[in-house]
């Protein structure tokens, strides 16, 4: 008998039949003798809906009660899926009992909206598997120090679920979402996309970092930390599929790279179009001035991403850096009232319509050019790169939004990732 996680997405959980056909698939598993865990996001929607009725309400402030009332009301979408879960599980005939984050308790530090997870006490949770129970927890949510609710951020569900499967030391745990598993670069821009069969850990923390949408890239760090075997596959597949064929099938997160994974110097194409980027003019050239800039920024809780610092002129330099395209007015805000009247700065511009083309392989540690090859193929198409970050499996570049589409066309073209693979 395994113990076994799932989690399922927002669409899955989209209305009362999805939700039958995830109990009935649940069930599946649980018929076969498996200790299943169920980790279910809000109905598809819900989040916004309920953010949207606080933005109408609140449209512009962001202080930490504020904050503290958003996360009160996002958590209680999670709510709601589960005990929908845990009745559609019973009324399959199995025992089944729902529980919100705070009543596990899943233990986070306090910053609301953006919490990250500290522990889990699954003491109850074990008692209820010894018992026969399908247990299902309410993901993206917790509770802090305070016993105050928050919420993990968008995505936050992959998160709790393969949290849950390390501190239990779950046999596998599958992200069952709206796809069948992690391909070659979204299908959408590129038809001609492949869905692979695996992918390193590597490979799959940097495409999560660099924008593809498969994995919250938080849950993918987790995954790493404690090696939690982890599969990504659809939910729209029928439910009463053979498990053996189940287990099987979607992308599995491997931690082991073999030859095959050798031959494939470029996996994957990653995109990222909710970024904007901001420079901040003619600051002076000196020791420390990177922190003043960005210290600000991060005490803010504002993620920030590519850093370039620009050649010295007099003395002077221009520093850009790249931020969520959401935190796009309140950083151009901030350096304007903090950063410039401390650090004698020129001014501060900033272009929202900017993206980010990445691409990723574990196979780039062995082959020499493949950054070239990639600026190449973006020169042949007439499209200018603003900035470029690198390490040791990605290249990424900052390029003008309306080029996006175009950019991840012919990478992947001109990697091959098109070809089949032998």
């Amino acid at each position: 008998m395994a113990l076994i996680v799932h989690k399922y997405g927002g669409t899955s959980m989209g209305s009362t039949e999805r939700i039958r056909n995830v109990a009935k698939r649940v069930a599946k598993w649980a018929r076969a003798g498996h200790q299943m865990v169920v980790v279910p996001s809000a109905m598809s929607g819900e989040t916004n809906r309920l953010l949207g009725l606080a933005k109408e309400l609140s449209p512009a402030s962001t202080t930490p009660a504020l904050l503290r009332e958003l996360d009160m009301i996002a958590s209680t979408g999670e709510q709601v899926s589960v005990g929908l879960l845990a009745i559609a599980l019973q009324a399959e005939g199995l025992e089944a009992v729902s529980y919100t984050g705070w009543q596990v308790p899943v233990r986070t530090d306090s910053s609301f909206t953006k919490a990250r997870i500290q522990s889990i006490d699954d003491a109850r949770v074990r008692a209820d598997l010894a018992a026969g129970r399908v247990v299902i927890i309410a993901g993206f949510q917790g509770l802090d120090e305070n016993d105050n609710i928050t919420t993990l951020g968008r995505g936050g569900s992959d998160t709790s679920a393969v949290a849950v499967a390390a501190a239990m030391k779950a046999h596998e745990c599958l992200i069952y979402t709206d796809v069948d598993g992690v391909y070659t670069t979204d299908p959408r821009i590129v038809p001609e996309a492949r869905r692979l069969a695996t992918v390193s850990f590597e490979e799959m923390l940097e495409m999560a970092s660099l924008g593809s949408k498969v994995l919250q890239i938080r849950s993918v760090e987790f995954a790493g930390k404690y090696r939690v075997p982890l599969r990504v596959l659809s939910s729209f597949t029928p439910w009463d599929i053979d498990i053996a064929e189940e287990a099987r099938s979607g992308t599995l997160i491997t931690f082991e790279e073999d030859e095959k994974m050798e031959q494939a110097v470029v996996a994957g194409i990653a995109f990222n179009r909710d970024e904007a980027k901001i420079t901040v003019l003619g600051v002076p050239d000196k020791p420390g001035i990177a922190f003043q800039i960005l210290g600000p920024v991060a005490e803010a809780n504002i993620d920030i991403d590519v850093i370039i610092q620009n050649v010295s002129h007099d003395g002077k330099t221009d520093f850009s850096f790249t931020v969520h395209r959401n935190d796009y007015a309140r950083t151009i805000e901030l350096l304007n009232t903090k950063v410039v009247p401390q650090t004698a700065a020129t001014n501060v511009v900033g272009d929202p319509k900017i993206c980010k083309v990445s691409i990723v392989g574990i196979g780039m540690r062995s082959h020499v050019g493949v950054a070239s090859k990639m600026f190449r193929v973006l020169a042949d198409e007439g499209i200018n790169i603003q900035m470029i970050t690198t390490s040791e499996i990605k290249t990424s570049v900052v390029i003008d939004e309306k080029y996006m589409e175009l950019a991840v066309r012919a990478l992947h073209k001109a990697f091959d990732l098109d070809q089949p693979t032998g």
